[in-house]
């Protein structure tokens, strides 16, 4: 089985403290020592006890250890010392001096003040004017094709948003149209029932009909008031 998890704190018994001191001591210098020979670095391990005592392993020797470790302090940090911080700054002063110069240098043979420069930095500052002129122009082209595309796209989107509108007004059309002829037919066959209605109530009374005869009856004596030649329309009689 495998060891368990040890917990990570002080230990408070203080024989157990001493035993895993200097079992772990011992365990790190080997360590180190391993470290030093198979990798071929340079190795220093200082270890101060509890009770102040030293232990220690170089793989050369610990003041030369010391020494390469100040010295690469420094180098990477100066900030460390007065003295190295100004030299620091100066340092970084002058870099950005001459980095402004020479970009003002640069600005002034673009705008084209040529004067002192010889034939080979006249050739140098032709060569970077036609790769600057080069990537401006394939910036230019690529954006152009760009929009172009966009555009592109754009006439498709609409050109789809057209025939959509035009199959709706297509549909919306034969729909009028079928509802015109609905209406027109139920207007015809309105007055078709009507003219049928007349034809055949005509058609009745034809077979039907009664031949009807009419008579005059001579006119009756009335009194002496109504005038002589006043007549009077006799009844009808049916035969």
């Amino acid at each position: 089985m495998g060891r368990g998890k040890i917990v990570v704190r002080r230990i408070d018994n203080l024989t157990s403290r001493q035993v895993t001191f200097s079992k772990r001591r011992s365990g790190l210098l080997k360590k180190a020592k391993e470290l030093a020979i198979l990798c071929d670095a340079d190795v220093g391990v200082m270890i101060f006890s509890s009770t102040g005592k030293l232990h220690d392993f170089a793989s050369t020797s610990m003041k030369s250890v010391i020494d390469r470790y100040n010295k690469t302090k420094e180098e990477h940090h100066p900030l460390g010392s007065s003295t190295s911080e100004i030299k620091f700054w100066q340092r970084e002063a002058a870099m950005l001096r001459q980095q402004l110069q020479n970009l003002q240098e640069s600005h002034r043979h673009m705008m084209g003040e040529l004067s002192g420069l010889t034939v080979k930095e006249l050739q140098t500052l032709e060569n970077k004017l036609e790769i600057g002129l080069r990537g401006i122009r394939e910036k230019k082209d690529q954006l152009l094709m760009d929009e172009i595309y966009e555009l592109h796209q754009k006439g498709n989107l609409i050109h789809q948003e057209n025939m959509e509108l035009y199959k709706k007004v297509n549909l919306i059309r034969q729909e009028n149209m079928e509802l015109k002829k609905k209406v027109n037919g139920t207007r015809d066959g309105n007055g078709t029932n009507r003219n049928s209605v007349l034809t055949s109530g005509l058609g009745t009374g034809e077979e039907f009909q009664v031949p009807l005869n009419l008579q005059l009856s001579q006119p009756q004596q009335q009194n002496s008031e109504a005038p002589s030649g006043a007549t009077k329309l006799g009844r009808l009689q049916l035969r």
